[in-house]
């Protein structure tokens, strides 16, 4: 097994609290601290021990906001190698071993740091702790744990297998070994929570909308022009409408604005300050019907002024650069409307303070020094340092655009190519279950 993940726990001392212990019900001791894993988030670490009866427990809560949307994790397990990475198992996340069909659920286990091992050593002593209950009263299926205990003990021996962590708060994590590549072995998904999701995470309970989907309902139907954004004296217009804040659920106003791109299309800039947290946000939606077709953009950036070009990247663009390696799944970062040299700048600083595990203790050097490397390559083409390179903008949606400097002739820079979407494609995107043709008749 690697290393033990590092946490900083600087000059900070745990508070001690008195507590009951729930085997010998005497009082023990509950030790918190307020804690950081580098480069993830803050987390709050509990240990409970019994001076009485001995016995010792401990927890891991995350301290850090949900994120916008839920996510499932898809790692495939290849060898005894594999059961080293790493992983952040938040108490929302429920786990399923999918060869055996079998699922934790969040509220059997509490969030856990611990290893690919570590986490079917927790299934395993899970399933064995009744099994000589089970043998005595019902012998069948004493029997058909028997089976999957050995399958899982194969696990820890090497055996191939596949895991998946569904987290509807977004803040599970599994160590990417390929970094600052995509990892092979890990997919992920992101996807917007229930209603049933957002009252198991605390999150609005006993609404079925919340403010700001109730305002984009009505704006949906509203469909503003952008004439109906401006007013007499030809200055553009900002709506507000009243929302909750993500980070605080406090209440705050979410201010939007819609705006037409030259040679492109509308759309939609929402903006969020909470005047409770000071927490920010900001995302552009592109406006209008789905198009048939996705684009691809490609741009060969020559000059330090392709960096000043505008560039809407909607939530279903995907970005890479092939010279240093670099691709954004969609679903990174979000909507952003900005310029090819700030969103790099926001991509570093989004994967120097996101990316767990490759620069504590559990990392190796050679991890470190080529992480190290691919952000100053990354922060070189930002700053027009490192030339030519290659920038391609593929979005499945065509709800991305990039700008032409020599519009509305073609940018002999720039090479826009459209393409059939894949029917796996169109169902990520649910578009294989909509019906536009006849649809009260379905």
């Amino acid at each position: 097994m690697s290393e033990p993940i590092f946490v900083d726990l600087s000059e900070s001392k745990p508070a001690e609290i008195e507590s009951l212990c729930m085997k010998c019900e005497q009082m023990g001791v509950t030790r918190i601290l307020l804690s950081k894993i580098p480069h993830f988030k803050e987390v709050i670490i509990m240990a409970f021990e019994c001076p009485h009866c001995g016995f010792r427990n401990n927890e891991l809560q995350s301290a850090g906001s949900f994120n916008e949307r839920g996510h499932t994790i898809t790692l495939s397990i290849l060898n005894k190698e594999d059961l080293n990475r790493q992983l952040v198992k938040s108490d929302y996340c429920s786990v399923k071993f999918v060869e055996l069909d079998i699922e934790i659920p969040a509220n059997n286990r509490r969030g856990l740091l611990t290893t690919v091992e570590g986490l079917v050593s927790n299934a395993i002593d899970d399933l064995s702790a009744a099994q000589p209950i089970r043998k005595a009263t019902d012998e069948a299926v004493y029997n058909k744990i028997e089976e999957i205990l050995a399958k899982m003990n194969s696990y820890k021996e090497g055996a191939p297998f596949t895991l998946v962590l569904d987290d509807p708060s977004g803040n599970s994590y599994a160590e990417n070994k390929c970094l600052p590549a995509q990892d092979p072995q890990i997919k992920v998904r992101w996807y917007i929570r229930t209603p049933e999701q957002q009252e198991f995470l605390g999150l609005q309970p006993n609404q079925e909308q919340t403010p700001a989907e109730q305002a984009a309902d009505a704006l949906q139907h509203r469909a503003p022009t952008v004439s109906e954004m401006v007013n007499e004296e030809g200055v553009p217009e900002i709506m507000s409408f009243p929302a909750n804040c993500p980070s605080c659920n406090a209440p705050c106003s979410t201010n939007m604005h819609v705006m037409e791109i030259p040679h492109f299309k509308e759309v939609v800039i929402m903006a969020t300050n909470c005047e409770h947290c000071g927490y920010k946000s900001n995302e552009v939606k592109a406006g209008g019907a789905i198009s048939e077709k996705g684009k691809r953009i490609t741009l060969n950036v020559t000059d330090p002024e392709d960096l000043s070009r505008d560039i809407l990247k909607s939530e279903t663009c995907g970005l890479s650069i092939p010279e240093i390696n670099l691709e954004l799944t969609p679903g990174t970062l979000g909507g952003r409307f900005t310029t090819v040299e700030g969103l790099l700048r926001q991509v570093h600083d989004e994967l120097l303070e996101r990316a767990p595990f490759i620069q504590g203790d559990s990392g190796t050097e050679e991890s470190k020094e080529k992480w190290t490397k691919f952000l100053n390559n990354l922060m070189a083409v930002a700053e027009g340092k490192m030339m030519p390179v290659t920038l391609i903008i593929d979005d499945p949606l065509s709800n991305s655009y990039l700008q032409n400097l020599y519009a509305p002739d073609p940018d002999p820079e720039m090479t826009i190519e459209e393409y059939e979407r894949s029917w796996e494609v169109n169902e990520d995107l649910g578009l294989n279950d909509m019906k536009l043709e006849n649809y009260n008749n379905a």
